[in-house]
């Protein structure tokens, strides 16, 4: 009866989140269709009992993967409260290709974030609860007598939670081995008043998927982002995105 349980519960949750997908599929009737291909590499290091670094790039490209759309590198430090929280800071550069200016704008980015990680089903399944604050300093670009000018900057406020989970399949070759599905959530809101959309929902990214797992230092992770962004100044924007991600966690602390 209790796995049978378990079962419900993880499937209840796969639900929830497949409905938010088509739930944002619904904000706009003027949403326009795009597609995406995102590459990803994260990577954790923890140095001693309390004390780590996260290490962090991005590359989001078209879907015939001819144009750069973004990309991000996120630099922090992570402080350990325990084996299931932590607190992190960091800064994050993010270049974004404008269309209408045929070039790039950066944005400079802060971040502080707390982490919870709860394991269930003999520790086989990992569910992860993340809430993330950023301050953003996004440059303005024009072109101005056919030249592309930098025109300033604006701020925003931004809160992101992220829901993560991370269901055991089947091992492989041996318990190190590990497939196992993820399905994620993450919606970001707008805090304030701000020049940069005045949306109290900016995104949604939701992402179903596939991962490879071993011994908990590696996983390589295949799937399918549904990614949603509303617009103040024009049309909201779903990509279906093809996100592989490489995931690298290591213990680096001296026995």
């Amino acid at each position: 009866m209790a796995i049978l349980a378990k079962k419900t519960i993880a499937l209840k949750i796969v639900f929830a989140f497949i409905s938010l997908a088509f739930f944002s599929a619904g904000f706009s009737q003027q949403t326009k269709q795009d597609q995406r291909v995102w590459f990803a590499f994260t990577g954790q290091y923890k140095v001693s009992n309390h004390w780590g670094y996260h290490i962090e790039a991005q590359f989001r490209m078209d879907n015939q993967l001819e144009q750069s759309q973004q990309n991000l590198f996120r630099v922090g430090t992570i402080y350990y409260l325990s084996d299931t929280k932590n607190l992190s800071v960091g800064y994050a550069l993010v270049n974004t290709f404008s269309s209408s200016a045929d070039d790039f704008f950066k944005e400079n980015r802060l971040w502080e974030q707390f982490q919870v990680n709860k394991k269930w089903r003999d520790g086989k399944n990992l569910m992860t609860n993340r809430f993330r604050l950023e301050q953003r300093w996004v440059e303005k670009i024009g072109l101005v007598e056919a030249n592309v000018v930098s025109m300033g900057s604006d701020y925003q406020n931004r809160l992101r939670y992220l829901n993560r989970n991370l269901f055991h399949l089947t091992d492989l070759k041996s318990t190190k081995e590990e497939l196992y599905l993820v399905v994620q959530n993450e919606i970001f809101l707008t805090l304030g008043d701000n020049k940069v959309n005045a949306k109290v929902i900016d995104q949604n990214r939701f992402l179903i998927g596939l991962g490879l797992n071993y011994n908990n230092n590696i996983r390589l992770e295949l799937g399918y982002l549904n990614h949603f962004i509303t617009s103040s100044f024009s049309n909201d924007v779903m990509n279906h995105t093809l996100s592989i991600s490489f995931i690298q966690n290591l213990l680096l602390q001296k026995p």
